[in-house]
């Protein structure tokens, strides 16, 4: 058997994940505190799990920040380096099953790609994503692990940390928005706000302002589906906050299986689509 590897380096874990033919091996991600170190940890960590040998790994196609510190072999196997927007959006695609959308990977920032077919291009991001959560959190809540960060989420409101639209007007002027829609994040923090409460407002804030970028990227394309991928689309709150944001701006929001591995899937991807 000859496997294609994908590799995605990132700034806070590096993600690998392989293909025999056109069957998804196991993907999974570690720490990436040294770029290099991640990367041959990732890969004797999923050669270890998914048990095959590194005489059945004919390629590895390399992407992500961290990517250059890697040159042209990764223990004596050809590696191939591959533009990380590219992957980005034909891993959104292919995870989601669309033939276009807008594809949003949520990492330490954010970055917004108009996938088509094979064809991808980047359109911008911010530098609102992950690397802001963990920021605010560290400081507010003085916790810097994302899974606990929103387990204390799970407890909280939003109601005593941001103004909502019915806080400020007793008539709807905007028909399609939710009178629990929010006009300003943190905009009303009550003293009476607790953990929780700031936790889920850290998330809101994070995610909403992702939401709103991605909308107004769809909308320059005129589209309607946007595939939300990366480590932040995997939490929990992601699901009923933009199904929320969805309904009230008219758009689709993708959550598909495995899509914090959309960037490296769509790596190995490029490789097979080629040969």
């Amino acid at each position: 058997m000859a496997i294609i590897v994908g590799i995605d380096v990132g700034g806070s874990t590096t993600k690998i994940v392989g293909f025999n033919g056109k069957t998804l091996l196991t993907p999974l991600s570690v720490k990436a505190t040294d770029p290099v170190a991640s990367i041959y940890g990732a890969f004797g960590k999923f050669a270890s799990e998914n048990k095959i040998s590194l005489s059945n790994i004919s390629k590895v196609m390399i992407t992500g920040v961290g990517s250059t510190y890697i040159d042209n072999h990764i223990y004596g196997i050809p590696a191939e380096h591959v533009d990380e927007f590219f992957a980005t959006g034909r891993g959104g695609l292919y995870l989601s099953g669309l033939d276009e959308a807008i594809v949003v990977s949520m990492g330490t920032g954010t970055a917004m790609v108009h996938a088509k077919g094979k064809m991808a291009s980047y359109l911008g991001g911010t530098g609102i994503g992950g690397g802001t959560l963990l920021g605010l959190s560290k400081k507010i809540l003085r916790m810097e692990d994302v899974g606990q960060i929103s387990l204390l989420a799970a407890e909280g409101s939003t109601e005593n940390i941001d103004l909502k639209i019915k806080d400020i007007t007793s008539k709807n002027i905007i028909p399609t928005l939710s009178e629990k829609a929010t006009a300003s994040n943190f905009g009303k923090i009550s003293d009476i706000a607790t953990n929780g409460d700031f936790a889920l407002g850290i998330i809101n804030l994070v995610f909403e302002t992702i939401g709103m970028m991605a909308i107004f990227a769809a909308r320059g394309k005129k589209l309607d589906k946007i595939v939300l991928t990366g480590n932040l689309s995997s939490l929990p709150q992601a699901q009923k906050l933009y199904s929320d944001m969805g309904v009230m701006f008219n758009v689709d929001f993708v959550i598909p299986e495995n899509s914090s591995f959309a960037t490296v899937i769509g790596s190995a991807l490029m490789y097979l689509e080629e040969n």
